[in-house]
């Protein structure tokens, strides 16, 4: 676990810088996303932040309800995202924590592959709200290797369910990040 919690913190990390640069008159951009503003894809990620704990805890989809339903942005997105990451990191610092079962919508998930694939994510997201803001786009490159290989196996699943576009062509030699892009639907 202690794997996936460095990534995660890593993960958080980067958008975190990114989410710094977003000024007051960006938050209605749009993104890579094609159907998100800034705001909606701050958003999202920030939400994917706060179901880890309660799910970790071993909470339910259906008890955790409508608690995340809403603005959790507010008027300080730093301190939002900063909280809400603080509180994934206390969660999955509890002994045991990487051996419990999580309850997802399409079944149950280890904590480690949960956190992976929510780390994935974020970092996919980071590069859409740098695109989005004119941000920093460059990600790690072991970060962005070891995201195609977490969302390689899934990626199919998630296209179907209109989660990510369509795959894109890319020459053999293109890079990492280019490469994960075009898995995502993205190009750079």
């Amino acid at each position: 676990m202690a794997d996936i919690t460095a990534r995660y913190q890593r993960a958080a990390d980067g958008f975190g810088r990114r989410l710094d640069l977003v000024s007051d008159d960006q938050w209605s951009l749009p993104t890579p996303c094609t159907d998100w503003s800034v705001r909606d894809l701050v958003a999202h990620v920030l939400d994917e932040q706060l179901w880890i704990p309660p799910l970790v805890e071993g909470q339910t989809i259906d008890e955790v309800g409508d608690r995340f339903a809403g603005d959790q942005i507010g008027a300080d997105a730093a301190g939002a995202w900063s909280n809400a990451c603080r509180d994934v990191m206390s969660v999955l610092a509890v002994d045991g924590a990487e051996a419990r079962t999580v309850v997802l919508s399409y079944g149950p998930s280890t904590t480690a592959d949960y956190v992976a694939q929510v780390t994935a994510d974020t970092f996919v997201h980071t590069w859409d709200l740098a695109r989005a803001v004119g941000g920093d786009e460059q990600l790690d490159t072991a970060d962005v290797e070891w995201t195609t290989r977490v969302l390689g196996p899934v990626v199919e699943k998630f296209r179907a369910a209109g989660v990510f576009g369509v795959l894109r062509e890319v020459d053999p030699d293109a890079d990492a990040l280019t490469r994960l892009l075009a898995l995502v639907g993205r190009g750079p």
